[in-house]
């Protein structure tokens, strides 16, 4: 076998960091031509940051790809130019993962998307805006604006990225048990087989096809021994994966000394696990009836026990009993993406985010806010103009008569950001300057909902 041939390893998680584009800056221009006194500003805006999404895709089943591209940064928008030409926009990066993705913010472990079906997409980073060129700044009574805005920094995260497969049944048992031999007989796929315990040591996937154009995926989940749930053996590491199954499809082997000890065993396992086994829909399939002994033990001894759910007697290397065994978890599998359609019927509700929030601290005040924080950010503080306009930005958010109800006093510190200024009935830019990020206790705080 090519080396390219070779199977890439199993990677279910991986942390990526990744960098949206910045903002083009807007641009300050005049029209200058003969003929055309006093033309006005033309300076067009820059380009917006190019965003980076998450899409789900069928075409994948690892993450191993990531696993070795952990930095991604999307392109930066053009700046703006004279003649009122805007900046390009960045290009947006989409980046694919397998079905079943969990997108976890990397610091807290929040569950930011659960990428389940194909096409699924979550923006994880946003580019940053373009700035605005001086044209857009053009009024009746201000004819000739000398500023521009700067375009703002795209957003910069780390994710968790956590893959549970999605199967609509999957396979468990002890090693040994048959499951990869069922799987390379009802499916395409073909995993390792050989008669020593852990053979398959990564989950494999399969797609059955029945008939009248009936499709299932199936998956092979390495085998669980007792004390998986505990981190022993290999089961434990993929147990995970079973979460995401409709049905559960416990193959055991006919020979063994005690078939309902194993099926004690693996209803164990999973229940210490994860609570959400209990609810779901399984199979029992007893297998090697290939074997003239197993074949005598099933019909006499097994088939005719009190059981609640559905038995079956097969033989993964002769076939016997397959069909009938897919046609049954056919059929819980489409009970339960019923059920499921229903449960996804969940009105989303829109939650208001405050413009800012201000919090009281010794010798001032430290404000926090998506919008006044952009504000500052696009400012070129160096221009004067530019800081004027600042202002009347910051009194529109009526971030001026928040902190005057606060009981700000001229000569109290303001901190917004990375940036420091000096209240005096409005915000001083005098002594503005970035400041050395740092901790601030909390004495008071006053959320602004003008």
């Amino acid at each position: 076998m090519n080396q390219s041939e070779k199977a890439k390893p199993f990677i279910d998680r991986v942390r990526v960091r990744l960098t949206a584009g910045d903002g083009g800056n807007g641009c300050v221009s005049f029209r200058r031509e003969k003929y055309v006194p006093r033309g006005g500003p033309d300076g067009g805006d820059g380009g917006r940051g190019g965003n980076i999404y998450f899409e789900a895709t069928s075409k994948l089943n690892t993450l191993t790809d990531l696993k070795y591209h952990t930095h991604w940064v999307a392109e930066r928008g053009e700046h703006g130019s004279g003649g009122n030409r805007h900046g390009k926009d960045g290009k947006d990066i989409i980046i694919s993962v397998p079905c079943g993705t969990l997108v976890r913010d990397w610091e807290t472990g929040e569950i930011l998307a659960d990428l389940k079906e194909e096409g699924d997409r979550f923006l994880a980073v946003r580019g940053g805006r373009g700035g605005r060129g001086n044209a857009r700044f053009c009024t009746a009574t201000y004819q000739a604006p000398k500023f521009a805005e700067k375009g703002e920094k795209g957003e910069d995260k780390e994710f968790l990225l956590e893959l549970k497969l999605i199967a609509d049944v999957g396979i468990v048992g002890l090693p040994n048990a048959g499951k990869s031999t069922l799987l390379s007989r009802i499916s395409s796929a073909k995993p390792k087989i050989a008669d020593y315990p852990f053979t398959t040591l990564s989950p494999n996937l399969g797609v059955v096809r029945l008939s009248d154009y009936r499709t299932m995926t199936v998956a092979d989940i390495p085998g669980i021994i007792e004390g998986a749930s505990e981190g022993k053996g290999l089961g434990h590491e993929f147990l995970r994966h079973i979460e995401r199954t409709r049905v559960l499809l416990f193959l055991v082997d006919t020979g063994d000394l005690n078939p309902y000890k194993t099926i004690e065993i693996l209803e164990n396992e999973l229940s210490l696990y994860s609570p959400v086994f209990t609810e779901k829909r399984r199979i029992y399939a007893f297998n090697k009836l290939d074997i003239p002994e197993n074949y005598n033990r099933f019909f006499t001894e097994i088939l005719n026990s009190n059981w609640k759910v559905p038995v079956f007697g097969i033989s993964a290397v002769t076939g016997l009993g397959v069909k009938e065994l897919l046609e049954c978890a056919y059929k819980l599998v489409d009970e339960t993406k019923l059920e499921e359609k229903e449960e996804d019927s969940i009105e989303v509700r829109h939650i208001y985010e405050a413009p800012f929030q201000i919090f009281k601290e010794p010798g001032g005040f430290r404000v926090e806010g998506k919008r006044v924080l952009r504000a500052i950010q696009m400012t070129d503080l160096e221009n004067e103009e530019a800081v004027q306009h600042l202002h009347r930005t910051l009194s529109h958010l009526g971030l001026t008569r928040a902190l005057k109800r606060l009981g700000a006093k001229d000569g109290d510190l303001v901190c917004i950001g990375d940036y420091e200024f000096i209240y005096s009935g409005k915000l001083s830019t005098s002594k503005n300057k970035k400041r050395k990020s740092r901790k601030h206790e909390t004495d008071n705080c006053c959320e602004d909902r003008d």
